[in-house]
């Protein structure tokens, strides 16, 4: 193969990066002089050109049934991947939407061009199944994320966000390194259907166990499981809103699809069990523990956030429990809940950090006291933010509903003798849970009365159209979840 065949065939990617270049360059040249508002609307706009091509490239190959497999594993085309890019270029482009009426940075080429750059990150890491790519798009990924957790210019809380992010995040990737060098020496090779092959037989010898340990850990901090979750209150509260969107959606979105396929192709063999009183030793049981722990963590306090951002962080934390149920299943029926549960969770997510921003924006603070009269004061807004959250709390029929019904029934029947219903059962209580703080803000926004002085709130036009649509998503995924489910 040469590089041009190779660039053809990562050409969403190829796409990503020229559009990075054209906005950044676009910025520091014919746009210098303009106003903030005016940059970031043109640059948002040539950024979702881009993203909109590199979707409309892959939608087209998603006919072509076939496998290809390029370099050992480095790159991996198959049409439930390129859907996965899909689903990544959409967030990335309602980010960008909301992102153009942001005021926290002047460096807006920077700014669009860093969402770029960790767009191309997250699309080769669902892209691969070699440990050494694996690492290198998640670096890629996350130093990008790292950046755009600093650029409010005008919060200090941004850089201090920034800095624990930074350092949380350099921990996660020693230990997750360290556990892929360990899972090389058992195997002998970086490819995880080879993984696979060479540790079967071998049983839990010490080194694989830390491996699996390991890798457990640096993944647990990726997506902001307990007990590795305390960067995600801070990030989310100081990031740029938009910022904070983007890490709650694309990146969780990548992140649980690759951990997905390292659990069910590399430790095929090495599961154990977590089932009521039929623990096996292997990854399954640690797994269960951190998906029980941040499901009862991530709500519980939840409930006493004054916080918007924060709260929308603890509820991600709880979330990331729900989510992994369906690792913990591991098989196809489980891995499909999943992707449609944590697709549609990242288009939820958006829209709520959508509203906060318009808030934050209008009042100067994303405080819960600040949505009082929100639904007298921005209506639409407040009828967007109310679909979001009920979502999240999975009233029906929103898309936040069936997918909680789809993953929680698949990984019911998942082991037989409904061997995971512990852990089910105790994802339904924390739902109920959740209600409680979920509504505590639209208490706020449609029952409680805005103080006298409360200004009035303006939604631009680019934001109150991105969060329509995904409003309607919410909808309509939860109406015909058959839109999405054909593709997974």
């Amino acid at each position: 193969m040469n590089y041009l065949q190779l660039l053809l065939f990562a050409a969403p990617e190829t796409i990503v990066v020229l559009t990075m270049l054209a906005v950044l360059g676009a910025d520091l040249t014919l746009l210098r002089g303009k106003s903030v508002a005016t940059r970031f609307n043109f640059g948002a706009l040539l950024s979702l050109l881009g993203c909109g091509a590199a979707a409309i490239f892959l939608f087209l190959r998603l006919s072509n049934q076939a496998t290809f497999d390029f370099f050992g594993g480095m790159l991996i085309l198959h049409p439930t991947v390129d859907f996965i890019k899909v689903a990544i270029l959409v967030l990335t482009g309602f980010t960008l939407l909301i992102s153009a009426a942001g005021k926290f940075t002047d460096h807006i080429g920077e700014y669009l061009s860093t969402i770029l750059l960790a767009t191309v990150g997250l699309m080769f890491l669902v892209s691969t199944e070699d440990l050494l790519m694996i690492f290198v798009a998640l670096e890629l990924a996350s130093l990008s994320l790292y950046i755009l957790t600093a650029f409010n210019q005008h919060n200090a809380k941004s850089h201090e966000a920034a800095l624990k992010y930074f350092l949380f995040g350099g921990m996660s990737a020693a230990f997750l390194l360290f556990g892929f060098s360990l899972l090389y020496g058992v195997s002998g090779s970086t490819n995880l259907r080879e993984i696979a092959t060479g540790i079967a037989g071998r049983g839990l010898d010490p080194l694989l166990l830390v491996a699996i340990v390991m890798t457990v850990i640096g993944f647990g901090f990726k997506v902001a499981a307990v007990p590795f979750h305390l960067w995600a209150p801070d990030a989310y509260e100081g990031a740029p809103t938009p910022s904070a969107a983007f890490i709650g959606s694309g990146s969780k979105v990548a992140s649980f699809f690759i951990l997905a396929k390292i659990f069910t192709l590399a430790f095929v063999g090495t599961a154990g069990s977590s089932v009521w009183h039929g623990y096996i030793a292997g990854w399954s049981p640690t797994v269960a523990v951190v998906a029980a722990l941040s499901m009862v963590l991530g709500n519980l306090t939840a409930i006493v956030q004054s916080s918007v951002k924060r709260l929308l962080a603890y509820s991600a934390i709880a979330h990331a429990g729900y989510m992994l149920l369906g690792v913990l299943g591991n098989n196809p029926d489980c891995t499909k809940g999943l992707m449609f549960y944590v697709i549609t969770y990242a288009l939820t997510t958006i829209g709520a950090f959508g509203v906060v921003m318009v808030v934050e924006q209008a009042t100067g603070s994303d405080a819960l006291d600040n949505f009082k009269g929100l639904s007298r004061r921005a209506p639409g807004l407040a009828l967007c933010l109310m679909i979001f959250l009920l979502s999240l709390g999975g009233i029906p029929p929103l898309a936040g509903f069936i997918g909680k019904f789809f993953l929680f029934s698949a990984v019911v029947g998942a082991t037989g003798k409904l061997g995971l219903l512990w852990l089910v059962i105790l994802g339904i209580a924390m739902s109920a849970v959740s209600f409680f703080y979920y509504l505590r803000v639209l208490k706020a926004a449609y029952v409680q009365d805005a103080a006298e002085a409360a200004p009035a709130i303006k939604v631009p036009s680019l934001t109150m159209l991105a969060l329509v649509v995904l409003a309607a998503l919410v909808i309509l995924l939860g109406c015909a979840p058959g839109l999405l489910m054909q593709y997974l």
